[in-house]
Protein backbone atom coordinates (compact mmCIF):
# COMPACT_ATOMS: atom_id res chain seq x y z
CA UNK A 1 0.00 0.00 0.00
CA UNK A 2 1.58 3.32 -1.22
CA UNK A 3 2.52 5.50 1.69
CA UNK A 4 3.59 9.47 1.74
CA UNK A 5 5.89 10.18 4.67
CA UNK A 6 6.88 13.38 5.79
CA UNK A 7 10.45 14.05 6.97
CA UNK A 8 11.45 16.46 9.78
CA UNK A 9 14.93 16.24 10.11
CA UNK A 10 17.43 17.11 7.29
CA UNK A 11 18.95 20.09 5.64
CA UNK A 12 18.85 21.98 2.68
CA UNK A 13 21.79 23.41 1.00
CA UNK A 14 21.11 26.00 -1.85
CA UNK A 15 24.43 26.28 -3.39
CA UNK A 16 25.03 28.01 -6.43
CA UNK A 17 25.51 26.66 -9.76
CA UNK A 18 22.62 24.33 -10.24
CA UNK A 19 22.66 22.45 -13.87
CA UNK A 20 19.90 24.25 -16.50
CA UNK A 21 17.93 21.16 -18.09
CA UNK A 22 19.29 21.49 -21.26
CA UNK A 23 21.72 18.75 -22.87
CA UNK A 24 24.89 21.03 -23.86
CA UNK A 25 26.86 18.14 -25.13
CA UNK A 26 27.32 14.65 -26.23
CA UNK A 27 30.89 12.92 -25.18
CA UNK A 28 32.70 10.49 -27.33
CA UNK A 29 35.36 9.21 -24.80
CA UNK A 30 38.99 9.04 -25.62
CA UNK A 31 40.09 6.94 -22.88
CA UNK A 32 37.93 5.32 -20.00
CA UNK A 33 39.28 4.06 -16.73
CA UNK A 34 37.51 0.86 -15.12
CA UNK A 35 39.29 1.40 -10.85
CA UNK A 36 38.93 -1.11 -8.53
CA UNK A 37 38.61 1.62 -5.68
CA UNK A 38 34.80 2.65 -6.88
CA UNK A 39 33.91 -0.83 -5.42
CA UNK A 40 34.35 -1.31 -1.68
CA UNK A 41 35.64 -5.13 -0.49
CA UNK A 42 36.44 -6.13 -3.72
CA UNK A 43 39.70 -7.49 -4.73
CA UNK A 44 40.34 -7.54 -8.63
CA UNK A 45 41.36 -10.69 -10.70
CA UNK A 46 42.87 -9.47 -14.09
CA UNK A 47 41.48 -10.91 -17.03
CA UNK A 48 43.06 -8.73 -19.64
CA UNK A 49 46.71 -7.89 -20.43
CA UNK A 50 48.38 -4.74 -22.05
CA UNK A 51 47.43 -4.54 -25.73
CA UNK A 52 44.40 -6.50 -25.17
CA UNK A 53 41.24 -5.94 -27.66
CA UNK A 54 37.63 -5.32 -25.67
CA UNK A 55 34.35 -4.70 -26.52
CA UNK A 56 31.78 -3.08 -24.85
CA UNK A 57 30.55 -5.81 -22.45
CA UNK A 58 34.19 -7.37 -22.24
CA UNK A 59 35.16 -8.57 -18.96
CA UNK A 60 37.95 -6.52 -17.56
CA UNK A 61 38.32 -8.02 -13.98
CA UNK A 62 36.50 -10.04 -11.68
CA UNK A 63 36.26 -10.28 -8.08
CA UNK A 64 38.70 -12.58 -6.51
CA UNK A 65 36.20 -13.30 -3.55
CA UNK A 66 33.06 -13.52 -5.53
CA UNK A 67 34.43 -14.82 -9.38
CA UNK A 68 31.10 -14.90 -10.66
CA UNK A 69 30.84 -11.06 -10.38
CA UNK A 70 32.29 -9.13 -14.10
CA UNK A 71 33.30 -6.00 -13.97
CA UNK A 72 32.74 -4.73 -18.16
CA UNK A 73 34.45 -2.47 -20.39
CA UNK A 74 31.50 0.04 -21.26
CA UNK A 75 33.40 0.80 -24.61
CA UNK A 76 35.46 -1.50 -26.99
CA UNK A 77 38.96 -0.50 -27.83
CA UNK A 78 42.29 -1.74 -26.49
CA UNK A 79 43.58 -1.87 -22.91
CA UNK A 80 46.19 0.21 -23.32
CA UNK A 81 47.57 0.34 -19.61
CA UNK A 82 47.07 -1.16 -15.91
CA UNK A 83 48.53 1.21 -13.62
CA UNK A 84 49.39 -0.69 -10.03
CA UNK A 85 50.33 1.28 -6.60
CA UNK A 86 52.18 -0.40 -3.72
CA UNK A 87 52.08 -4.83 -3.84
CA UNK A 88 51.03 -4.28 -6.80
CA UNK A 89 47.45 -3.28 -6.41
CA UNK A 90 45.43 -2.32 -9.23
CA UNK A 91 44.53 1.23 -9.55
CA UNK A 92 43.29 1.71 -12.85
CA UNK A 93 42.64 -0.34 -15.67
CA UNK A 94 42.92 2.08 -18.65
CA UNK A 95 40.91 1.14 -22.36
CA UNK A 96 40.95 3.42 -25.36
CA UNK A 97 37.80 3.92 -27.19
CA UNK A 98 36.99 2.95 -30.54
CA UNK A 99 35.73 5.96 -32.78
CA UNK A 100 32.41 3.47 -33.46
CA UNK A 101 31.74 0.66 -30.25
CA UNK A 102 31.15 -2.65 -30.73
CA UNK A 103 29.37 -4.63 -28.33
CA UNK A 104 29.35 -8.18 -26.96
CA UNK A 105 25.65 -10.02 -27.57
CA UNK A 106 23.94 -11.50 -24.65
CA UNK A 107 21.26 -13.61 -25.00
CA UNK A 108 17.78 -12.51 -23.58
CA UNK A 109 15.33 -14.37 -25.19
CA UNK A 110 14.06 -16.31 -22.22
CA UNK A 111 14.42 -13.98 -18.92
CA UNK A 112 11.44 -15.68 -17.05
CA UNK A 113 12.87 -16.83 -13.89
CA UNK A 114 15.51 -15.45 -10.94
CA UNK A 115 18.28 -17.41 -11.79
CA UNK A 116 17.94 -16.73 -15.65
CA UNK A 117 18.32 -12.67 -14.66
CA UNK A 118 20.79 -13.15 -12.64
CA UNK A 119 23.18 -15.18 -14.70
CA UNK A 120 22.74 -11.91 -17.21
CA UNK A 121 23.24 -9.41 -14.90
CA UNK A 122 26.62 -11.19 -13.67
CA UNK A 123 27.86 -11.75 -16.77
CA UNK A 124 27.28 -8.34 -18.84
CA UNK A 125 28.48 -6.75 -16.19
CA UNK A 126 25.33 -4.93 -14.67
CA UNK A 127 25.54 -6.49 -11.79
CA UNK A 128 28.15 -4.17 -9.78
CA UNK A 129 24.79 -1.50 -10.17
CA UNK A 130 23.17 -3.47 -7.54
CA UNK A 131 24.42 -2.49 -4.04
CA UNK A 132 23.08 -4.13 -0.78
CA UNK A 133 22.21 -2.97 2.45
CA UNK A 134 23.54 -3.69 4.87
CA UNK A 135 27.12 -2.67 3.98
CA UNK A 136 26.45 -0.35 1.18
CA UNK A 137 28.56 -2.94 -1.20
CA UNK A 138 28.06 -5.11 -4.55
CA UNK A 139 25.09 -7.22 -3.23
CA UNK A 140 26.21 -11.02 -3.18
CA UNK A 141 24.63 -12.72 -5.53
CA UNK A 142 24.22 -16.10 -3.55
CA UNK A 143 22.12 -14.24 -0.64
CA UNK A 144 18.31 -14.09 -1.28
CA UNK A 145 17.20 -10.02 -0.89
CA UNK A 146 13.79 -9.20 0.78
CA UNK A 147 13.41 -6.27 -1.41
CA UNK A 148 14.93 -4.19 -4.52
CA UNK A 149 14.79 -0.42 -3.77
CA UNK A 150 15.11 2.44 -6.07
CA UNK A 151 14.64 6.13 -5.36
CA UNK A 152 13.47 7.94 -8.07
CA UNK A 153 15.03 11.40 -7.10
CA UNK A 154 18.30 12.92 -5.90
CA UNK A 155 17.88 15.40 -2.76
CA UNK A 156 21.84 16.16 -2.32
CA UNK A 157 23.24 19.81 -3.50
CA UNK A 158 22.94 20.34 -7.12
CA UNK A 159 22.32 16.69 -8.03
CA UNK A 160 20.92 15.89 -11.10
CA UNK A 161 17.07 15.96 -11.91
CA UNK A 162 15.99 12.19 -13.00
CA UNK A 163 12.42 14.22 -14.32
CA UNK A 164 14.71 15.82 -16.66
CA UNK A 165 17.18 12.77 -17.26
CA UNK A 166 15.02 9.82 -17.72
CA UNK A 167 11.54 11.66 -19.24
CA UNK A 168 12.35 10.17 -22.42
CA UNK A 169 13.18 6.65 -21.35
CA UNK A 170 10.91 5.88 -19.11
CA UNK A 171 10.08 2.50 -21.56
CA UNK A 172 13.42 1.47 -20.70
CA UNK A 173 13.27 2.22 -16.77
CA UNK A 174 10.04 -0.22 -17.02
CA UNK A 175 12.36 -2.44 -18.57
CA UNK A 176 14.73 -2.87 -16.16
CA UNK A 177 12.16 -2.79 -12.91
CA UNK A 178 10.50 -5.67 -15.27
CA UNK A 179 13.98 -7.26 -15.00
CA UNK A 180 14.51 -6.87 -11.45
CA UNK A 181 11.10 -7.75 -10.43
CA UNK A 182 11.94 -11.21 -10.71
CA UNK A 183 15.28 -10.58 -8.32
CA UNK A 184 12.79 -9.67 -5.26
CA UNK A 185 9.85 -6.97 -4.82
CA UNK A 186 10.32 -3.62 -6.48
CA UNK A 187 10.00 -0.09 -4.36
CA UNK A 188 10.33 2.94 -6.05
CA UNK A 189 10.39 6.02 -3.72
CA UNK A 190 9.07 9.10 -5.21
CA UNK A 191 9.56 12.82 -4.72
CA UNK A 192 6.45 14.49 -2.95
CA UNK A 193 7.93 17.48 -3.95
CA UNK A 194 6.91 17.01 -8.08
CA UNK A 195 3.51 17.44 -9.04
CA UNK A 196 3.57 15.40 -12.40
CA UNK A 197 5.57 12.69 -11.76
CA UNK A 198 6.73 10.66 -14.15
CA UNK A 199 7.39 7.54 -12.34
CA UNK A 200 3.98 7.26 -10.97
CA UNK A 201 2.63 5.42 -13.54
CA UNK A 202 5.60 2.41 -13.07
CA UNK A 203 4.43 -1.18 -12.73
CA UNK A 204 5.32 -4.19 -10.95
CA UNK A 205 6.49 -1.86 -8.11
CA UNK A 206 5.32 -0.52 -4.94
CA UNK A 207 5.02 2.87 -4.82
CA UNK A 208 5.88 5.49 -1.99
CA UNK A 209 6.05 9.39 -1.64
CA UNK A 210 8.41 10.73 0.35
CA UNK A 211 8.54 14.57 1.47
CA UNK A 212 11.04 16.67 3.46
CA UNK A 213 15.09 18.36 3.47
CA UNK A 214 18.32 16.28 2.28
CA UNK A 215 18.58 13.07 3.18
CA UNK A 216 15.30 12.41 1.81
CA UNK A 217 16.02 11.26 -1.54
CA UNK A 218 18.99 8.46 0.08
CA UNK A 219 17.84 5.24 -0.48
CA UNK A 220 19.14 4.16 2.85
CA UNK A 221 16.50 6.74 4.83
CA UNK A 222 13.29 5.89 2.48
CA UNK A 223 14.60 1.62 3.10
CA UNK A 224 14.30 2.90 7.29
CA UNK A 225 10.88 4.12 6.71
CA UNK A 226 9.39 1.10 4.38
CA UNK A 227 11.39 -1.92 4.63
CA UNK A 228 14.11 -1.64 7.33
CA UNK A 229 17.15 -4.04 7.38
CA UNK A 230 17.68 -5.77 9.99
CA UNK A 231 20.32 -8.92 10.78
CA UNK A 232 20.36 -11.66 8.87
CA UNK A 233 18.69 -9.53 5.78
CA UNK A 234 19.22 -7.80 3.18
CA UNK A 235 18.25 -4.86 0.56
CA UNK A 236 19.24 -4.26 -3.22
CA UNK A 237 19.69 -0.18 -4.26
CA UNK A 238 19.21 0.18 -7.76
CA UNK A 239 20.24 3.89 -9.12
CA UNK A 240 17.34 4.96 -11.30
CA UNK A 241 19.88 5.74 -14.24
CA UNK A 242 21.65 2.60 -13.44
CA UNK A 243 18.19 1.03 -13.97
CA UNK A 244 17.72 2.19 -17.85
CA UNK A 245 20.93 0.56 -18.11
CA UNK A 246 19.58 -2.95 -17.24
CA UNK A 247 16.88 -1.84 -19.26
CA UNK A 248 18.63 -1.29 -22.73
CA UNK A 249 20.32 -4.76 -22.02
CA UNK A 250 16.90 -6.39 -21.17
CA UNK A 251 15.43 -4.93 -24.54
CA UNK A 252 18.87 -5.01 -26.82
CA UNK A 253 20.66 -7.66 -25.62
CA UNK A 254 24.18 -5.29 -24.82
CA UNK A 255 25.74 -3.26 -22.18
CA UNK A 256 25.59 -0.05 -22.79
CA UNK A 257 26.24 2.12 -20.07
CA UNK A 258 25.69 5.60 -21.42
CA UNK A 259 24.00 8.70 -18.62
CA UNK A 260 23.73 11.71 -18.67
CA UNK A 261 25.16 13.55 -15.83
CA UNK A 262 24.71 17.05 -14.13
CA UNK A 263 28.33 19.50 -14.31
CA UNK A 264 27.57 21.74 -12.12
CA UNK A 265 28.93 24.33 -9.06
CA UNK A 266 30.01 27.43 -8.98
CA UNK A 267 33.25 27.47 -10.84
CA UNK A 268 31.13 26.15 -14.25
CA UNK A 269 31.00 28.63 -16.81
CA UNK A 270 27.41 27.34 -17.84
CA UNK A 271 26.27 24.77 -15.58
CA UNK A 272 23.93 22.18 -17.63
CA UNK A 273 23.56 18.45 -18.52
CA UNK A 274 26.42 16.20 -20.30
CA UNK A 275 25.42 12.69 -22.28
CA UNK A 276 28.53 10.51 -21.29
CA UNK A 277 29.79 6.96 -20.89
CA UNK A 278 30.26 5.50 -17.94
CA UNK A 279 34.39 5.83 -16.76
CA UNK A 280 34.81 8.48 -19.33
CA UNK A 281 37.45 10.48 -18.87
CA UNK A 282 37.40 14.18 -17.90
CA UNK A 283 38.39 16.30 -21.16
CA UNK A 284 35.45 17.22 -21.54
CA UNK A 285 35.82 19.83 -18.91
CA UNK A 286 38.20 21.82 -20.84
CA UNK A 287 36.89 25.38 -21.27
CA UNK A 288 33.82 24.89 -18.67
CA UNK A 289 35.53 25.89 -15.63
CA UNK A 290 36.50 29.18 -13.94
CA UNK A 291 39.16 29.34 -12.20
CA UNK A 292 38.52 33.15 -11.26
CA UNK A 293 37.57 33.12 -7.83
CA UNK A 294 37.05 35.24 -4.79
CA UNK A 295 38.93 33.01 -2.71
CA UNK A 296 42.16 34.39 -1.73
CA UNK A 297 44.10 30.68 -2.28
CA UNK A 298 47.58 29.81 -0.84
CA UNK A 299 48.57 28.28 -3.69
CA UNK A 300 48.14 25.00 -5.46
CA UNK A 301 44.83 24.69 -6.93
CA UNK A 302 41.92 27.37 -7.17
CA UNK A 303 38.88 24.60 -7.68
CA UNK A 304 37.85 20.98 -6.51
CA UNK A 305 36.41 18.62 -8.83
CA UNK A 306 34.30 16.39 -7.23
CA UNK A 307 33.05 13.31 -8.96
CA UNK A 308 29.16 13.26 -7.54
CA UNK A 309 27.50 15.59 -5.06
CA UNK A 310 29.37 18.46 -2.96
CA UNK A 311 28.76 16.22 -0.09
CA UNK A 312 29.94 12.50 -0.78
CA UNK A 313 31.81 13.08 -3.84
CA UNK A 314 35.27 11.88 -4.42
CA UNK A 315 38.02 14.35 -5.65
CA UNK A 316 38.88 14.49 -9.15
CA UNK A 317 42.13 15.47 -10.80
CA UNK A 318 41.33 17.30 -13.85
CA UNK A 319 43.09 14.74 -16.25
CA UNK A 320 41.16 11.77 -13.80
CA UNK A 321 38.04 10.01 -15.14
CA UNK A 322 34.56 9.73 -14.18
CA UNK A 323 33.57 7.35 -11.04
CA UNK A 324 31.83 4.06 -12.20
CA UNK A 325 28.59 5.30 -10.26
CA UNK A 326 28.79 9.38 -10.47
CA UNK A 327 26.19 11.15 -12.00
CA UNK A 328 27.04 14.43 -11.43
CA UNK A 329 30.32 16.39 -11.66
CA UNK A 330 30.24 19.25 -8.94
CA UNK A 331 33.12 22.23 -9.46
CA UNK A 332 33.81 24.60 -6.21
CA UNK A 333 36.19 26.58 -4.86
CA UNK A 334 38.99 25.53 -3.41
CA UNK A 335 39.64 26.49 0.99
CA UNK A 336 43.24 25.93 0.93
CA UNK A 337 43.54 29.29 2.88
CA UNK A 338 43.57 30.40 6.72
CA UNK A 339 40.20 32.24 7.73
CA UNK A 340 41.44 34.66 10.47
CA UNK A 341 39.48 34.63 13.75
CA UNK A 342 37.50 32.08 11.92
CA UNK A 343 33.78 32.02 13.94
CA UNK A 344 34.48 34.77 16.22
CA UNK A 345 34.17 37.51 13.51
CA UNK A 346 30.05 38.44 12.40
CA UNK A 347 29.65 37.71 8.68
CA UNK A 348 26.44 38.34 6.76
CA UNK A 349 28.05 36.13 3.79
CA UNK A 350 29.22 32.87 6.15
CA UNK A 351 26.95 30.26 6.27
CA UNK A 352 25.61 28.82 9.35
CA UNK A 353 23.90 25.74 10.27
CA UNK A 354 24.16 26.00 13.96
CA UNK A 355 22.86 29.95 13.77
CA UNK A 356 26.56 31.07 14.56
CA UNK A 357 26.01 33.94 12.06
CA UNK A 358 22.62 35.54 10.38
CA UNK A 359 22.62 34.01 7.61
CA UNK A 360 20.30 31.80 8.94
CA UNK A 361 17.69 34.35 8.46
CA UNK A 362 17.71 33.81 4.50
CA UNK A 363 17.62 29.92 4.26
CA UNK A 364 16.40 29.67 0.64
CA UNK A 365 19.33 32.07 -0.45
CA UNK A 366 22.09 30.81 -2.94
CA UNK A 367 25.46 30.59 -1.09
CA UNK A 368 29.07 29.81 -3.07
CA UNK A 369 30.64 27.20 -0.68
CA UNK A 370 34.74 26.44 -0.83
CA UNK A 371 35.91 23.72 0.94
CA UNK A 372 37.59 24.99 3.78
CA UNK A 373 36.75 23.28 7.00
CA UNK A 374 37.10 26.63 9.56
CA UNK A 375 38.75 25.08 11.95
CA UNK A 376 41.03 22.18 13.16
CA UNK A 377 40.28 18.48 14.24
CA UNK A 378 39.22 18.08 18.26
CA UNK A 379 37.48 16.11 20.62
CA UNK A 380 33.98 15.06 19.90
CA UNK A 381 31.49 17.62 21.75
CA UNK A 382 27.82 16.27 21.96
CA UNK A 383 25.81 19.32 20.85
CA UNK A 384 22.80 17.31 19.42
CA UNK A 385 23.27 18.09 15.90
CA UNK A 386 23.81 14.59 14.34
CA UNK A 387 20.24 14.04 15.89
CA UNK A 388 18.44 17.10 13.66
CA UNK A 389 19.91 15.59 10.82
CA UNK A 390 19.44 12.19 10.45
CA UNK A 391 16.24 11.58 9.83
CA UNK A 392 16.31 7.20 10.84
CA UNK A 393 15.69 5.29 14.23
CA UNK A 394 19.03 5.70 15.20
CA UNK A 395 21.45 7.14 17.32
CA UNK A 396 24.36 8.69 15.26
CA UNK A 397 27.06 9.81 17.70
CA UNK A 398 26.55 6.66 19.09
CA UNK A 399 27.11 4.68 16.22
CA UNK A 400 30.20 6.72 15.10
CA UNK A 401 31.96 6.46 18.69
CA UNK A 402 30.77 2.32 18.65
CA UNK A 403 32.50 2.14 15.53
CA UNK A 404 35.70 3.62 16.76
CA UNK A 405 35.96 1.60 19.31
CA UNK A 406 35.45 -1.53 16.80
CA UNK A 407 33.00 -2.82 19.45
CA UNK A 408 30.68 -4.65 17.12
CA UNK A 409 28.22 -6.26 18.91
CA UNK A 410 27.17 -2.40 19.95
CA UNK A 411 27.06 -1.13 16.10
CA UNK A 412 24.72 -3.86 15.61
CA UNK A 413 22.75 -2.71 18.42
CA UNK A 414 22.80 0.84 17.42
CA UNK A 415 22.12 0.01 13.61
CA UNK A 416 25.00 -0.39 11.01
CA UNK A 417 23.13 -2.45 8.89
CA UNK A 418 20.74 -0.13 8.07
CA UNK A 419 22.97 2.40 6.99
CA UNK A 420 25.38 3.73 4.37
CA UNK A 421 28.06 6.87 4.37
CA UNK A 422 26.10 9.10 2.65
CA UNK A 423 23.58 9.05 5.41
CA UNK A 424 26.26 10.35 7.34
CA UNK A 425 27.15 13.06 5.13
CA UNK A 426 25.86 16.36 6.55
CA UNK A 427 26.91 15.12 10.00
CA UNK A 428 30.20 15.68 8.74
CA UNK A 429 29.43 18.54 6.69
CA UNK A 430 28.08 20.24 10.10
CA UNK A 431 30.60 18.62 12.74
CA UNK A 432 32.06 21.03 14.79
CA UNK A 433 34.71 18.45 15.60
CA UNK A 434 35.84 18.22 11.65
CA UNK A 435 35.93 14.54 12.20
CA UNK A 436 35.83 12.48 9.07
CA UNK A 437 33.00 10.95 9.65
CA UNK A 438 32.11 8.78 6.41
CA UNK A 439 35.67 7.57 6.31
CA UNK A 440 34.54 6.20 9.82
CA UNK A 441 31.12 5.03 8.35
CA UNK A 442 33.06 3.00 5.58
CA UNK A 443 35.75 1.44 7.88
CA UNK A 444 33.09 0.03 10.46
CA UNK A 445 31.00 -1.09 7.46
CA UNK A 446 34.33 -3.11 5.68
CA UNK A 447 34.94 -4.01 9.61
CA UNK A 448 31.69 -6.41 9.07
CA UNK A 449 32.10 -7.52 5.97
CA UNK A 450 35.45 -8.73 7.36
CA UNK A 451 33.44 -10.26 10.58
CA UNK A 452 30.86 -11.99 8.03
CA UNK A 453 33.18 -13.87 5.56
Amino acid sequence: MSKVINLKKGLDINLKGAAQKTVAQTVNPAFISIKPSDFPCVKPHLEVRQGDKVKAGSVIFTDKFRPQICFCSPVSGEVVEVRRAERRRITDVIVKADSQTEYEKFDTSNLSSKDSVKNLFLKSGVWPYLRQRPFNIIADPENEPKAVYISTFDSAPLAADYQFVLKDQIELFQAGVDALSKIAKVYLGLNGKVSSNIFAGVKNAEINTFEGPHPAGNAGVQISHICPVNKGESVIVVNPQDVVIIGRLVKNGIYDAKKTIAVAGSQIENPAYVSVIANTDLGFLKGKINENTSIESEGGDKVRIIGGNVLTGTKLASDGFLGFYDNEISVIPEGNYYDFFGWALPGLKKYSFSRTFFSWLSPKKEVSLDTNTHGEKRAYVVTGTFEKLVPMDILPLQLIKAILAQNIELMEELGIYEIAEEDFALCEFADTSKTDIQAIIRKGLDLMVAETR
